[in-house]
């Protein structure tokens, strides 16, 4: 029988050593960016009543989320997404009526998925929320902060495919299926079932030129001039401000000078159900999905009692760690820790140089050397430790120095006063 209270639970995982240091160190990258746009830091409960991330609501399905009671025997749930919980906290914190409220944050949230094998369960996202306003201009500062993080973080080879969930929902909308045979509709289309779809809105006896225009949906993939070819099959007044909006989008992505990190694709349905307008998704090579999510969501407030137009977006750092492992890039990070190791006769002049070091900024571990252990086997862990150097008062007065990323070292005889 495996002993469970040695290993974790499926989906979950420790992170530690130098994993740890090289997450952290992007997410402190991610957090510069939002700073340098104006965003505020705020903070949301880990878990929420369940009606926040209800049905109503738009997020994802309930058997996927964690539940558990309180006392008072309400449900709980540990948070599946943090825009929900961002937009709870904003009807009641914030006046939205006033000037735009701009937000980041960064989180674990938790989905229990039922049917992909190998996916994380619990992932951090940092992300940002501006609400308060409904513009081209304000989809354009997300996009771009989104880019401009990627870059920041040190990510090369990226790309954000941009849709529109009005152009989807235009088509849908022509086809005269019933709820469930839309949900397969969509479904085929998620999965680039086209075969699927085409003979779905056969079957359904849809106008010969709404089913041309879905034969054409996985082709509308690619840069501004797909956004021309698609109103050749524009259905009706929605799909061509659709179409619209994303142009003076690409106007203003040009203006901000990341257009070449652009891919619109009007096949794109949108993850949640509170997706409104503009959404987009950041893929780069070695993950098994999106680094970005985001979009726009102008009605997701109205569920918690006040209506404000609102768009933001989230980064996964566990893919963008993934990422990076993948692709063989590094993540510098500080690493500055001295490891003081020292013989008992000189203990409290060890422990003044460590305080030294500590009230100078310096990062000290402070260590007593046991007689039976070797001074390599303290170099070892020193080097496991992500030390860079090594400090060995002798019981001869001796300080032995070295440097733990070169493997150089020292002798001095020298006495701490």
């Amino acid at each position: 029988m495996k002993q469970q209270n040695l290993h974790t639970p499926d989906g979950v995982r420790d992170i530690y050593s130098a994993e740890y240091r090289k997450k952290n160190e992007l997410e402190n990258k991610l957090q510069k960016v939002f700073a340098l746009y104006g965003y505020h830091n705020v903070q949301t409960p880990m878990f929420e009543y369940f009606d926040v991330f209800g049905k109503e609501v738009g997020t994802i399905p309930s058997k996927e989320l964690y539940k558990f009671f309180d006392r008072e025997g309400n449900t709980l749930v540990l948070r599946p997404d943090i825009t929900p919980s961002i937009a709870r906290m904003a009807t009641t914190l914030y006046d939205t009526e006033k000037l735009p409220i701009r937000l980041c944050y960064k989180g674990n949230t938790f989905i229990n998925h039922s049917s992909y094998r190998g996916r994380l369960h619990e992932t951090t996202q940092a992300g940002a929320e501006l609400i308060g306003l409904d513009s081209v201009e304000a989809d354009a500062e997300m996009v771009a902060m989104a880019v401009e993080s990627l870059k920041e973080v040190g990510l090369g080879e990226f790309q954000i495919h941009i849709g529109n969930v009005e152009f989807f929902e235009s088509f849908i909308a022509e086809t005269g299926l019933d709820k469930e045979e839309e949900l397969k509709l969509r479904e085929f289309i998620s999965n680039r079932n086209y075969f699927g779809v085409e003979e779905l809105l056969q079957n359904a006896n849809t106008k010969e030129t709404t089913k041309a225009a879905f034969q054409i949906l996985p082709e509308l993939i690619g840069g501004v001039e797909i956004l021309r070819e698609a109103k050749k099959y524009a259905l009706n007044f929605r799909t061509i401000e659709a179409l619209k909006r994303l142009e003076a989008l690409y106007d203003l992505l040009t203006a901000y000078g990341v257009e070449k990190y652009v891919t619109f694709d009007l096949s794109m349905s949108g993850t949640y159900g509170y997706y409104t307008g503009i959404i987009f998704r950041g893929y780069t090579y070695g993950t098994g999905d999106a680094i970005v999510k985001g979009g726009r969501y102008d009605h997701l407030l109205e569920k918690f009692g006040k209506a404000s137009p609102s768009i933001g977006f989230v980064i996964v750092v566990d893919e963008l760690l993934n990422a990076f492992a993948r692709q063989k890039l590094s993540i510098p990070y500080k690493n500055k820790n001295t490891f003081i190791l020292y013989d008992a006769n000189r203990q409290a002049e060890a422990i003044k140089l460590a305080k030294e070091f500590r009230a100078n900024g310096k990062p000290t571990e402070l260590v007593l050397k046991r007689e039976d252990k070797k001074i390599e086997e303290y170099i070892s862990c020193a080097k496991q430790n992500l030390c860079v150097s090594m400090m060995y008062l002798r019981n001869t007065n001796d300080i032995e120095m070295v440097n733990l990323l070169t493997g150089t070292g020292k002798s001095v005889s020298k006495t701490i006063k």
